[in-house]
């Protein structure tokens, strides 16, 4: 067992956070709520929620390493709730060159392609 973990260890670390690329998500696969908020962010808003547009710090380091302020993050409409939860589209680059998704709060991203 403490040899498979060192096996992992060593796997993992071989390739930096940097070289990380999150899955790819065809537009038509995300959901409705999510494709509304792509066409906000394509027209500059107007945005619900006044935290749309926040720098994202990608703390968790789920997304390739950049410059602070590279990343913004929005909010993705989830029904039923009444507070932002916890969908959300990350771009990156002004004007945004790449596009991530995440419904788990940034456990997880996919990346958007346009």
């Amino acid at each position: 067992m403490l040899r498979r973990l060192l096996i992992l260890a060593a796997t993992l670390l071989a390739f930096p956070a940097a070289a990380y690329q999150p899955p790819v998500a065809a537009v038509s696969t995300l959901p409705s709520e999510a494709r509304e908020t792509l066409r906000l962010i394509d027209a500059g808003g107007p945005f619900p929620h006044k935290r749309d547009g926040i720098v994202f710090q990608n703390r968790e380091r789920r997304l390739p390493e950049q410059a602070r302020g590279y990343y913004r993050e929005y909010t993705v409409a989830t029904p039923g709730l009444n507070h932002r939860g916890a969908r959300r589209i990350i771009t990156g680059g002004k004007p945004p060159a790449q596009y991530y998704y995440t419904d788990d709060h940034y456990n997880s991203f996919r990346r958007i392609q346009r």
